[in-house]
């Protein structure tokens, strides 16, 4: 199971937010409220790895695992 960052949505002016990680399902929708306090939490967007080369589109073309544009071919 994937491990999520969510933070809490500070209700105040002033009010610090405070993050935290927790294993969900990637099937579980995204949670909307603290599992303990209640308080309102989104989560946070972090940035992946993706997956290499699944584009057929790119490697069929000869241009590289980075695909066309990128300035290096």
């Amino acid at each position: 199971m994937p491990t999520y960052v969510y933070e809490t949505i500070p209700q105040f002016e002033g009010e610090p937010t405070k993050r935290f990680e927790l294993r969900q399902s990637m099937k579980d929708a995204a949670l909307t409220q603290h599992p303990d306090s209640g308080q309102p939490i989104r989560r946070v967007p972090i940035g992946g790895t993706g997956l290499m080369g699944a584009s057929s589109s790119s490697q069929s073309s000869g241009s590289g695992s980075c695909g066309s544009g990128c300035g290096c071919h």
